[in-house]
């Protein structure tokens, strides 16, 4: 099995909490500039989805927080689409430390909405393959 897609990430001190955590929310903004970036290296753009009168939609989001991250810590946010049939997919994602420690795992369950019905299109990997220049980057 290839290695999920990931993104270097450095925990920045203002994202921090009092105790000095990651705040919670921020690990959402990681994995969503995960999503973008796997979007943007399989060469789909946000203009690439307007003009195609999609747009990707979070149903559904879970986050499990295995260990605390801190200001200055380097990690790897990984991101892989789970296609399955139908209207939506899964993203699963983790969040892991340079020595291997995974501080949280997130899940999510996501579609494509077509931005004029405001319906979830029928079959989104059909979309992705189209406007991907790299669709294996999302496995397919």
């Amino acid at each position: 099995m290839t290695e999920p897609f990931s993104v270097p990430v450095t925990v920045r001190g203002y994202e921090t909490d009092v105790q000095g955590h990651l705040n919670q929310a921020v690990y959402l903004n990681y994995a969503e500039h995960a999503r973008w970036s796997l979007l943007q290296a399989a060469g789909i753009s946000q203009a690439g989805l307007i003009s195609r009168g999609v747009g990707p939609v979070a149903l559904e989001t879970t986050i499990r927080y295995k260990r605390e991250l801190l200001a200055g810590d380097e990690v790897e946010v990984t991101c892989s689409f789970d296609w399955g049939s139908g209207r939506t997919f899964r993203i699963e994602q983790t969040i892991r430390k340079t020595d291997g420690t995974v501080a949280a795992e997130v899940t999510g369950v996501g579609g494509l909405l077509n931005l004029k019905e405001r319906k979830l299109v029928a079959d989104p990997q059909e979309y992705f393959k189209e406007l991907a220049s790299d669709p294996s980057l999302f496995g397919l």
